[in-house]
């Protein structure tokens, strides 16, 4: 069991630093899950508004709409920075 773990500590892949393409890698895959995001939810404006004045196209995209989706992108983010990191494209 020990020399499993010892195995597993020592085979663990390295993570990139944190660089600009990495923050815009984020930024994309955010803005794609927020554009799946405004027409997936099919009840949007249950919640409250955000506080910030919205284009008309986007009047029913709340706070639970927001965090929702970024949620979401930064999950799918993390997968896309992972597997570039590992391809070696990032």
């Amino acid at each position: 069991m020990l020399s499993t773990l010892v195995f597993a500590a020592q085979t663990t892949p390295a993570t990139i630093d944190w660089n600009p393409s990495v923050a815009i890698v984020m930024i994309m895959c955010n803005l794609i899950a927020i554009a799946i995001g405004r027409y997936a939810i099919q009840k949007p404006g249950q919640g409250p508004d955000l506080p910030v004045p919205q284009p008309e196209m986007w009047d029913k995209f709340g706070v639970p709409e927001l965090l929702a989706t970024t949620s979401l992108g930064h999950i799918i983010g993390a997968g896309v920075i992972l597997g570039l990191g590992n391809a070696g494209v990032l």
